[in-house]
């Protein structure tokens, strides 16, 4: 005897999480017709169907199904089971992070069917457009909100910094008539993650100096910490070593739980600022540790002229049972690099992909191409350039160039030149390299002429500049 369509919707719903027990649902509701036009004539029979489709689309987002979700809905249209507000923010969802050319066909079903309504639906549209880079189309639809609430605010912050425009975000931060603490800490990442770390830090002054802050309705969470502990780690300015060892003591005051993100971010931070015992420290006391953590330990370590404890922390991570992954290797190899441990790193190199399943990426190959030039093995880093697999970008060629500059290869070196000036013609970088490069064996005309290359096309150098922090 089937079960009827209200048990199998209980089920769906009880196992929601479990795809296997999902799978076994969606075969019964298939087979015994629930989901099929026509063969269900009960009057409820339509409104049923459409409550079962949003169900086993829900269900199978949950379980990373983007593209079946999506399917499911083609299913959902062709048995004429109406969508509703239930139905399009699981789709929304899925076109997301799967199908972003989904999207507008979605928007035009969200229009057709009258549904917009519904603030959650243009705010995962907000959301959508926000990270796909359509930041005109966020705004349209974050404007279409009736009843606007915190929630929307925070998905328009966060559209607004993903697209590089942190004027606007702050704009839209300073209408908020509520603010949370993720409304204050998607605007430090805004200002994070466009490189503007001295306005991180400074926004993050004025959320702890806040009312709401001291009175304990807001509080600084795990992603607040790791945005200004990385925009500390990054600002060359003064004072960006003394602010992060207060926000750590801030931390260690409120007895806030030392996470995997937290610790990373911190032992990040302190290798970046030289103070390779106090990341260590962190490390130590991380419990458990993840393959973040030990990536930032070994590249603190190798970035602070530590290489052979970087490669002991690597055989270490191994002993411990962690797989390593890309970031892991662009850290070893970075190590091996300074360190000059030629056979250590192509030894590293070939075991990527050979022992770990893990499969070069550009800066890899630039690693290999620098560890080979700093040792001064020109043609076995030609050789490696002209046998990628990848056309070779801008870095991969800059290691190649800074070793022909350091060992007097001029031949090579405007070869090499010549190739990054086509890739990259309006940074000063490469003509002032090539340019030194000639210069160093005297070919005094050639060096001139690229000078003069670079006046013409009105590319200016970069001035350079040096700080002294006494701690």
């Amino acid at each position: 005897m089937p079960y009827s369509p209200e048990v199998l919707l209980q089920l769906l719903q009880r196992f929601i999480k479990h795809p296997n027990k999902i799978k076994q649902v969606h075969s019964l509701l298939i087979t015994d017709g629930y989901l099929l036009r026509g063969l269900n004539t009960q009057p409820h029979s339509k409104w049923m169907r459409t409550l079962l489709y949003n169900t086993l689309i829900r269900a199978h987002l949950n379980a990373g199904q983007t593209c079946k979700t999506l399917f499911l809905f083609t299913h959902m249209l062709a048995n004429q089971a109406p969508p509703n507000s239930h139905t399009f923010p699981s789709l929304i969802k899925a076109a997301a992070s799967s199908l972003p050319s989904f999207g507008r066909p979605l928007h035009t079903q969200v229009v057709k069917r009258g549904v917009l309504f519904d603030p959650f639906i243009p705010t995962t549209f907000v959301v959508f457009y926000g990270e796909h880079g359509s930041l005109r189309d966020a705004y349209k639809m974050f404007e279409e909100i009736s009843l606007l609430c915190i929630v929307a605010y925070n998905a328009m912050l966060h559209a607004s910094g993903k697209n590089g425009s942190v004027e606007s975000a702050l704009l839209i931060f300073e209408r908020m008539p509520d603010r949370d603490i993720v409304s204050w800490t998607t605007v430090i990442n805004g200002f994070w993650s466009n490189g503007y770390f001295a306005e991180a830090i400074q926004f993050f002054k004025k959320m702890m100096a806040h009312e709401n802050i001291g009175n304990g309705l807001v509080k600084p969470n795990e992603a607040t910490y790791v945005c200004v502990l990385s925009s500390c780690a990054n600002f060359a300015g003064r004072g960006s070593l003394d602010f992060g060892k207060q926000v750590h003591g801030y931390i260690l005051r409120n007895e806030v739980f030392l996470t995997v993100f937290v610790g990373t971010s911190l032992i990040d931070f302190y290798g970046k600022m030289g103070c390779l015992p106090k990341a260590m420290n962190v490390f130590t006391q991380m419990v458990p540790t993840e393959v973040c953590s030990w990536n930032a330990m070994i590249s603190s370590l190798a970035s602070n002229g530590r290489e052979k404890e970087a490669l002991d922390m690597f055989e270490n991570m191994k002993r411990e049972g962690l797989h390593p992954n890309e970031v892991t290797f662009v850290a070893v190899l970075t190590a091996c690099a300074r360190g000059k441990f030629v056979e250590t790193g192509l030894k590293v190199f070939q075991s990527m992909s050979l022992d770990f399943g893990v499969v070069p990426t550009m800066e890899h190959y630039g690693c290999v191409v620098d560890l080979l030039g700093r040792a001064g093995l020109l043609k076995e880093a030609t050789d490696i350039v002209r046998s990628m697999p990848l056309q070779p970008d801008a870095s991969v060629l800059g290691a190649l160039l800074g070793a022909c500059k350091i060992y007097g290869s001029t031949e090579l070196g405007d070869e090499v030149g010549r190739r990054l000036l086509e890739l990259n013609q309006r940074h000063c970088s490469q003509y002032v390299l090539l340019s030194n490069t000639n210069a160093g064996v005297e070919r005094w005309d050639y060096a001139a002429a690229l000078r003069k290359d670079m006046v013409d096309a009105g590319i200016l150098k970069i001035p350079a500049y040096s700080s002294v922090y006494l701690a």
